[in-house]
């Protein structure tokens, strides 16, 4: 094996530091208490802080426009541009930066658990805890592996480093930069560790569908315990607070993971080796596989208050973030599955939290319709949380994960397509946000409705009862569920409209949205078929 300073010098990084590598969950979590960035909280969690970042910078985050990426990235509002002049000058005080260090973490790591979709990612933090998370978040070679590794990318992570508008090209002190030609990442002014996975993430994306492989920001499990006697993969698309991890962690469902994934001919595989969940007003009756993980060493929690004498966690406080984080190696879901894939998808289910009430808590998608939510990659999000906020806000991310796609998003959604149709995929929409009105009069969707009826899905349960077409989106709503009314559940849930007290409000709020639907769909519309087209809502 060739040691990690000399690897190291070969890809031009020198540094006198104390070079720390490849080190176990143990090691990191002594280092991190000794260098003061985080403790250890009553049951064994690393509680840490990341100061003024609780969230992504995406304003921040810059791809380097050169002949490898011009005609392949998708250049906009999404993707900005740096010029390889300014990724240079940045590069060049990182490593600056780097030799002035006492003590670096170096860990390699795997983005994907299928061998032959997998790539090889090496990243250098000054963090103890930072490399800790990656270290979780990612997939953990074996030895063998180790002895034999060589880094294709290179992430370098100094959340002391303060990036320079004028010299680097930037927006702020804070700076993303990827070079897809260098397969460099350079991530400094943030503590916040989710950057990092968000980067390999983003690798991923773009690698990926040049090999036919669709990669997915989305959830998955498979039916059955472990995974066996014949168990059918379901995979949940859906933006921050739709509930991609809580739907998923299923205890009679195995978990193939929470976030990120890629479908290849073969498999639906995980692209980490742990999960990320938000933490705020976690509930043990709710989540109890999610819950216990905040009670174990080995866990990272981020923002999440303590109390400093009898460090106990207090979930619901949300005085040093709302977006309160835990990540978690996977096998701390006991029903995870151990080779962390499964089969290709026989379910694609599409999750939003509709704060406008007007969405049906499920309803049944042609390819089509699949792809033309897919593109459209909608949910809803108060207007805040002050008393009296009565306005949602519609939010469209495309493929449910624009932030992270770095190509057009045409490419995921014909691979999308392609896939349900060469699979016979059954897809659903299924709505996690509001009911009998908007936010501010409505009530949240019922977990007990949602989970029976997504269950009814998933076990084929919705496959011959009668359905609707939807006025306002033409896509199928159930009628009647029995296991809604097995659980206590009034049928009346599943006709959002029969819901509201006031029938002409409702109509005029599903007017809006329909009409927010068909301006975000409008860029789109050169890139796909008429049929999709066809599937998109018609204004009134």
């Amino acid at each position: 094996m060739i040691p990690l300073a000399h690897s190291l010098a070969a890809q031009g990084i020198e540094t006198e530091a104390s070079i720390r590598s490849n080190l176990g969950t143990p090691a990191l979590v002594e280092a991190s208490i000794a260098a003061g960035e985080g403790a250890l909280s009553q049951h064994g969690a690393l509680v840490v802080q990341t100061g003024a970042k609780t969230g992504r910078s995406a304003k921040d985050k810059f791809i380097v426009r050169d002949a490898t990426t011009e005609d392949t990235v998708w250049w906009g509002k999404v993707n900005a541009a740096m010029t390889p002049a300014h990724f240079a000058a940045l590069k060049a005080d990182f490593l600056t930066a780097l030799a002035g260090q006492q003590t670096l973490y170096v860990a390699d790591l795997f983005g994907g658990s299928q061998p032959e979709h997998r790539v090889n990612v090496r990243v250098i933090n000054e963090l103890a805890w930072h490399n800790l998370f990656i270290r979780t978040l990612l997939v953990r070679p074996d030895e063998s592996e180790l002895a034999n590794f060589a880094p294709e990318y290179t992430i370098i992570d100094l959340p002391s480093f303060r990036a320079d508008p004028a010299r680097h090209g930037t927006n702020s002190e804070t700076v993303i930069a990827v070079n897809l030609s260098e397969k460099l990442i350079l991530i400094g002014g943030t503590k916040y560790a989710g950057e990092m996975k968000k980067s390999v993430f983003g690798i991923l994306n773009y690698l990926l569908p040049a090999k036919g492989v669709m990669p997915m920001h989305c959830s998955a499990n498979i039916s059955g315990p472990n995974g066996k006697n014949g168990g059918k993969t379901a995979v949940f698309f859906g933006l921050s607070g739709t509930g991609k991890t809580t739907l998923s962690a299923d205890a009679s469902r195995t978990l193939i993971g929470d976030d990120e994934h890629g479908w290849s001919d073969t498999a639906v595989f995980n692209f980490e080796g742990g999960c990320y969940a938000k933490m705020i007003r976690l509930s043990e009756e709710a989540e109890p596989e999610i819950y216990a993980t905040t009670r174990r060493f080995g866990t990272v929690l981020e923002n999440v208050v303590m109390d400093p004498a009898t460090r106990e966690l207090d979930l619901d406080d949300n005085s040093l973030a709302e977006n309160t984080r835990g990540a978690y190696p996977i096998d701390f879901i006991p029903n995870a599955s151990k080779d962390n894939l499964g089969p290709v998808p026989s379910h694609v289910v599409m999750l939003t939290a509709d704060a406008f009430g007007v969405l049906p808590p499920i309803a049944r998608l042609t390819p089509e319709q699949a792809m033309y939510h897919f593109l459209s990659g909608y949910t809803a999000k108060v207007a805040g949380t002050e008393i009296g906020v009565t306005e949602p806000e519609a939010t469209f991310s495309t493929c449910f994960g624009a932030p992270f796609m770095p190509r057009h998003p045409s490419v995921y959604g014909n691979l999308l397509k392609q896939r349900i149709a060469k699979g016979e995929v059954q897809c659903w929409l299924l709505n996690t946000g509001w009911t009998g009105g908007k936010y501010g009069t409505g009530n949240r969707m019922p977990i007990k409705a949602t989970r029976a009826l997504l269950n009814a899905a998933l076990d084929g349960n919705l496959d011959a009862v009668e359905y609707r077409e939807d006025a306002n989106f033409g896509f199928a709503v159930p009628v009647h569920v029995p296991v809604l009314a097995a659980a206590g559940i009034d049928q009346t849930i599943l006709d959002p409209r029969s819901t509201w007290a006031d029938k002409g409000e409702y109509d005029a709020t599903a007017a809006k949205l329909v009409q927010l639907f068909i301006d975000n769909f409008a860029e789109f519309e050169a890139h796909v078929d008429e049929g999709v087209r066809r599937a998109a809502p018609v204004a009134a």
